[in-house]
């Protein structure tokens, strides 16, 4: 007798789930590392601390703001924005060719920002660490158009590189967290090892402006 019951579905493969951008068991920690240290929050958090180390006091707050403005929100919300139209799944751009338009809005945006802090008279530690990041993102879009170099692990090594380079050199202990970036970059099939790693080496020369500065 032929049973109507449907037959179970099997599940997806361990591969499956990392082309997809999902996957098992340690995944779901690199999903977090991944989602909470993105470039974004990681601009965020960075340009506003080095906003106040290189003042020295809240007064620097409002540039550094402005800084993380223009290097990862507006970047952030124009990724979102193209998601929402059906441009790509989601922030990862997992295709590097649909990426040079990402790369050209970071740089309108960080070039705006840096014509306004010199305008505007912010403090010197800030413009360099705009105008650093906009030659990192020159060097990270020449890369990308042939291979798939890790943003994210670039962007996180530079924001510690430079709070390194501006506060303590204490800073450098939050390697661990890039480390951390590159893992999971990897753990969930963004990115090779060699790509993270090439990535964060990017990052860190980022902090060589403070040194033509």
């Amino acid at each position: 007798m032929k049973s109507d019951s449907p037959a179970p579905e099997r599940p997806p493969s361990r591969d499956a789930g990392r082309r997809s951008g999902r996957a098992e068991g340690p995944g779901s920690v690199a999903r977090v590392v991944t989602d909470v240290l993105q470039p974004r929050n990681a601009l965020l958090a960075g340009m506003t601390g080095l906003g106040t180390a290189a003042a020295g006091d809240w007064t620097g707050v409002p540039w550094g703001l402005f800084g993380a403005l223009c290097a990862g929100i507006v970047p952030a919300a124009y990724i979102e924005w193209e998601g929402r139209r059906g441009t790509w799944d989601d922030r990862h751009v997992i295709d590097r060719r649909q990426r040079a338009p990402i790369f050209l809005v970071i740089l309108a945006s960080l070039g705006f920002g840096a014509a306004v802090m010199g305008i505007g008279g912010a403090p010197t530690e800030v413009l360099v660490a705009t105008a650093s990041l906009w030659c990192m993102t020159v060097v990270l879009f020449g890369v990308n158009t042939v291979w798939k170099i890790s943003v994210d692990s670039a962007v996180a090594s530079s924001v510690v590189a430079m709070l390194a380079a501006v506060h303590s050199a204490w800073w450098l202990t939050a390697y661990t967290l890039v480390a951390a970036v590159c893992w999971s970059r990897v753990a969930l099939g963004y990115h090779s090892a060699a790509q993270t790693a090439a990535g964060a080496s990017l990052g860190a020369v980022t902090a060589a402006g403070f040194l033509l500065a």
